[in-house]
């Protein structure tokens, strides 16, 4: 069982940056498909970003690329999300997300992923 517990959201004037970071209780298995989502009321969770744990390689949304950077601490078991270029539809409640993986095929889908945070609050003002 992998606990996640996001920190370091918070209020932000548009143009500002973040940064968001994932600590997990253990890692039980060797791999891991690790990720970030976001969520504002009345709409999908929507993926942003992941990174497979055993070749780091990252992948984006669209409307995120650019802006936002993935990154992962396996030493201290910590995922990061770094969020620059703020804009105020960044605003929304951002969750980290974790899946055991065999073959790495880490996909920015909310059904790929079986343990969650509980979420961190992201708003930015204009």
């Amino acid at each position: 069982q992998v606990q996640l517990a996001e920190s370091g959201g918070g209020s932000v004037q548009a143009g500002g940056s973040l940064r968001l970071s994932c600590t997990a209780s253990t890692y039980a298995y060797h791999r891991y498909c690790l990720a970030w989502f976001r969520q504002t009321p009345g709409k999908e969770r929507e993926g942003l970003a992941t990174i497979d744990t055993g070749t780091t390689l990252r992948a984006y949304a669209d409307s995120v690329k650019g802006r936002f950077t993935i990154s992962h601490s396996v030493a201290e078991k910590v995922l990061y999300l770094d969020l620059d270029s703020l804009n105020p539809e960044d605003t929304a409640m951002y969750f980290c997300a974790a899946a055991s993986t065999l073959s790495g095929s880490c996909a920015l889908t909310h059904s790929t992923y079986n343990y969650w945070g509980q979420g961190t609050q992201v708003t930015v003002s204009s």
